[in-house]
């Protein structure tokens, strides 16, 4: 089986990096991947090229565009991918912006399977009603938390809405040498969706906060580096960079702390509640769905006194059953992920053989854009 993967947007996140991992998986049970982006970064091609995944890009900055193709519906990335989109057996687009680019570009024979990530926060134009229209050309929507499938619901899928499921690495890892004890950690982009600037402000309510491991990079960084020096607690917070392996920060810590503004779906908090470590998290969206049932400890968002309460106690012992969260975590393997996509991708091929699903169209959805090709 031949699947084209294609991404809004590669660079060094979590939904980037789930995506990589289920390709990765599916090449163990014989499933070629051809990666495609719209946006990229040299770190997010960096990272595929590590993943075995060299990634063919419609156009590389060192940081996103503002009009970013995670969210943006963009004629010219469509017809940049329609010649190259025609050696699919399936085509898997990742973000808004890419499944609408592909429900243009796909060949009409071809099984287009999408998947949205986050919550649909839009930084400025909504895009829901191109997003509607290129719908009718998607086979299956996959989603990662309410919020995101609240809003894909209404956008006329009917049975073809399903509840993705994200893959996690570091389930059995062993901690880095030398890293203090006790200690928080953190491990996310540095962008205010992350609130990385949340936990620093918790930070320095604490009476003796022990060291806290900030493991990360992004467009934060710098005004991160600010307000910890600000706040104090420069012999506190250490920012030990991008990491390969942020499990090895988390196993054996004290507390991991997702102090998320914005949160589907936490690769972090997963990766720790399987490796037993507390995990106090803010009560949004899909994250209050992870932490549930006790798995975690979950305050207010944008609330630092909170945060710092829960800090406090955690550290003094009052800490949640470790078991529930394992046994939670341990649904989100890359094998188990692979498997549930495998079966999507066989059951839509062996459909071809049948009729298409009502209301799916047969071409690529009609521009609604003038015929200069200008940006929607």
């Amino acid at each position: 089986m031949r699947v084209v993967r294609v991404l809004g947007v590669l660079e060094t996140g979590g939904g980037q990096l789930s995506a990589l991992r289920l390709s990765a998986a599916l090449r163990r049970r014989g499933v070629a991947t051809t990666l495609l982006a719209g946006d990229a970064t040299p770190a997010g091609m960096a990272l595929a090229a590590r993943y075995g995944f060299p990634a063919g890009v419609f156009r590389v900055s060192e940081l996103p565009d503002p009009r970013s193709l995670q969210w943006t519906p963009e004629p010219a990335f469509a017809g940049w991918l329609g010649p190259r989109l025609v050696p699919a057996d399936v085509v898997h687009a990742h973000m808004v912006g890419a499944w609408w680019a592909a429900a243009r570009a796909a060949p009409p024979h071809v099984p287009l399977v999408a998947s949205e990530h986050n919550q649909m926060c839009w930084p400025g134009r909504d895009y829901t009603a191109q997003a509607q229209r290129a719908a009718r050309r998607v086979d299956l929507l996959f989603t990662h938390g309410p919020a995101v499938g609240a809003w894909a619901a209404g956008l006329g899928l009917g049975g073809r809405l399903r509840e993705g499921r994200s893959s996690v690495e570091g389930l059995s890892a062993r901690p880095y040498p030398g890293l203090a004890w006790p200690r928080i950690t953190f491990t996310g982009r540095f962008r205010a969706d992350k609130a990385p600037d949340v936990l620093v402000e918790a930070l320095a309510l604490l009476d003796a906060s022990p060291p806290a491991y900030l493991v990360g990079d992004g467009p934060m960084r710098q005004a991160l580096t600010r307000l910890i020096r600000a706040r104090g607690l420069q012999g506190v917070v250490r920012l030990p960079g991008w990491s390969y392996h942020p499990a090895r920060y988390v196993s054996g810590a004290s507390v991991h702390v997702v102090p998320s503004r914005e949160e589907s779906w936490s690769q972090s908090a997963v990766v720790a509640l399987g490796l037993g470590v507390p995990v106090i998290g803010t009560a949004v969206d899909g994250l209050a769905r992870t932490l549930g049932d006790g798995r975690g400890v979950l305050v207010p968002p944008d609330d630092p006194p909170a945060l710092a309460v829960a800090l406090s106690r955690v550290l003094a012992g009052e800490r949640p059953d470790p078991g529930p969260g394992r046994a939670y975590a341990r649904q989100f393997t890359s094998s188990a992920a692979a498997a549930m996509y495998l079966g999507a991708y066989q059951h839509l091929l062996a459909s071809r053989t049948g009729s298409r699903h009502p209301g799916t169209t047969t071409s690529p959805v009609a521009s609604s854009q003038p015929a200069t090709g200008a940006p929607a």
